[in-house]
């Protein structure tokens, strides 16, 4: 594979060309040249999170999970925005009996949290192109990915707890702290200011801010680059560097030891030790 081919519809910016889409009621899944761009397709309500999007998540993520061409996937969204959280407009979870709270958590049982879950074992590079606001769990969304850029205009807002009396969930109580430390955390989740896009890249919250029009062909160009690496080791090193956070220096030894002996028998092994020595680009397979 050489890059990504590109084209410009729409105001989502540069998108892969492609004649393998699949369109989904919530979602748009498109795969070419080893890349998989899923699009948050509800931009008149910001994109947010209903129990169809999550469902029609969870069946892409399956999808770029098993399917061998698609090799990285990028996520962004339609419209303006990238992710507004849940949709709190649209009819919940809760069943006959349950109280509001109960329902509150049934529907994060039964899906939003076994989307991120799924989302988070995918095992491929994940990018998220952030194109405007993220805001509640939109931002959990965003930082699942493990390369996230954003566009110049876009902004992360935590809107849970000073706008509804809730916690922060989808993931953002345990990549905040761990990515701005925890005194940003907390003026992140209790003042619900909005952070621009540049700040989040200078506090080391997403990878790199890019000027709106550049956002989709930075995405990807870092898409292509995944794409033509060893996907299974990029893999272990998302399960490595978070590993590390649990562990002793001494246990995270014995754990680098345990994942290089597998990797060592993987033929992607071989072949970086052969580009290596010969001086020539390898071709990863896996």
């Amino acid at each position: 594979m050489t890059g990504a081919r590109l084209c410009s519809p729409g105001n989502s910016g540069n998108r892969p060309q492609s004649g393998k889409a699949r369109h989904m009621e919530t979602i748009t899944l498109e795969t070419d040249n080893n890349i998989a761009l899923l699009t948050l397709n509800r931009p008149e309500v910001l994109n947010s999170i209903n129990t169809q999007l999550i469902a029609d998540m969870r069946t892409a993520v399956a999808e770029v999970a098993n399917n061998a061409d698609a090799r990285v996937l990028v996520i962004t969204g339609a419209g303006r925005g990238f992710c507004a959280g849940a949709d709190l407009a649209a009819q919940g979870q809760r069943q006959e009996g349950m109280s509001i709270g109960q329902g509150v958590a049934h529907g994060m049982t039964i899906g939003f949290n076994p989307m991120m879950r799924e989302l988070y074992a995918l095992p491929k590079p994940i990018v998220a192109a952030v194109n405007g606001v993220a805001a509640g769990g939109g931002v959990g969304l965003a930082l699942a990915a493990d390369i996230t850029l954003a566009s110049h205009s876009a902004s992360f807002v935590q809107v849970f707890g000073p706008r509804l009396g809730l916690i922060p969930d989808l993931g953002c109580t345990w990549h905040l702290p761990r990515l701005v430390g925890r005194a940003r955390a907390l003026g992140l989740a209790l003042i619900g200011d909005k952070l621009p896009a540049e700040t989040a890249a200078e506090w080391g919250l997403i990878w790199k801010c890019v000027k709106d029009t550049a956002l989709m062909e930075a995405a990807m160009t870092v898409a292509a680059k995944l794409a033509n690496g060893p996907t299974n080791a990029f893999g272990e090193i998302r399960k490595a560097i978070d590993a590390g956070a649990r562990n002793s220096y001494a246990e995270q030894l014995d754990y680098e030891r345990d994942v290089q002996g597998m990797l060592g028998d993987h033929p992607n092994f071989a072949e970086g030790v052969k580009a290596f020595l010969t001086k020539k680009e390898p071709a990863f397979k896996a």
